[in-house]
């Protein structure tokens, strides 16, 4: 089986599930997953977990997003997209001096409310299925850090902007902010992930790129790659037994805190562990 990440430039119009579901066929296995879900709106970088791999996929939805989006001024909807019921339609008269202000002033930590439509599950149910019920509940707001918005064009009512900001922040309600602050409301039209979890959109592979590829293996990149921003640790023969059957071993030239790729005497990747109390932690095993 193989194992490892294949970097997906998912289409618009399908889910993450139907691109897991796309990959599993090619490769013929059931272990496969992805590491954060993207709308069918959106397209762009999604990595999929293959074998081994997927133990990793949690480890990576908390990873930073970077997205490239358009919003359209002057349209609110109750999906805060495209895609939603028409809400308000206003006259849009702000200056490029206006919309740069309201832009900027999102930069940083915040608090942001997520949309109604949306995974987050309350009481066991998911919030989009209630709002389809037309059922409307009070959500709680979850702390976020926008660490860049760059504007690309203004060519109104249409602002491009590039974001790139923390796990959990939803841009459709960034873009419906953006609408309240300049007072003429605002949907987001288009939306494209351009890099996470270090991998960026250059390196992605269409659906119909991966079938083009005279062996699909060849798309699949290392698991220990999920962990390039990671230091590595080289153990020999008797730590490598040391740590995969369960012993927290002593390890006094590391950083209290930092975790590190683990790799055994051949080269072979272990796993991810953490030093605590100056011992090796095991994080997530990826020995078989």
């Amino acid at each position: 089986m193989d194992n490892g990440v294949v970097i997906i430039d998912k289409p618009k119009g399908v889910t993450s599930h139907d691109v897991v579901g796309m990959l599993r066929k090619r490769f013929k296995t059931r272990r496969v997953g992805h590491t954060g879900t993207l709308d069918p709106l959106a397209t762009g970088v999604l990595p999929i977990c293959i074998g081994n791999a997927t133990k990793a996929a949690d480890m990576l939805t908390a990873a930073d997003k970077r997205y490239i989006a358009v919003m359209e001024l002057g349209k609110r909807t109750d999906t805060l997209d495209i895609e939603g019921e028409l809400l308000e339609e206003n006259p849009v008269n702000v200056t490029e001096s206006e919309i740069r202000a309201a832009v900027a002033g999102f930069t940083g930590e915040q608090e942001q409310l997520p949309p109604m439509y949306s995974a987050i599950k309350q009481n066991g149910k998911k919030l989009y299925e209630l709002a389809r019920e037309g059922i409307d509940v009070k959500r709680e707001k979850r702390h976020i850090n926008i660490y860049s918005i760059e504007i690309l064009k203004i060519d109104l009512p249409y602002i491009t902007i590039d974001v790139h900001c923390s796990k959990g922040t939803y841009i459709r309600s960034l873009c419906d902010d953006i609408g309240t602050i300049l007072g003429c409301g605002a949907m987001m039209t288009e939306l494209r992930r351009t890099g996470t979890a270090g991998f960026r959109i250059d390196e992605a592979y269409t659906i119909e790129k991966l079938d083009s590829l005279p062996d699909i293996t060849s798309a699949v990149k290392p698991t220990d790659e999920l962990f390039s921003d990671l230091p590595e640790i080289h153990l020999n023969e008797k730590q490598e037994r040391s740590i995969i059957n369960g012993v927290r071993m002593t390890w006094r030239t590391g950083r209290e805190g930092q975790r590190y790729r683990l790799y055994g005497a051949g080269g072979r990747f272990l796993c991810v562990s953490e030093i605590k109390d100056m011992k090796l932690v095991l994080i997530k095993s990826f020995w078989s």
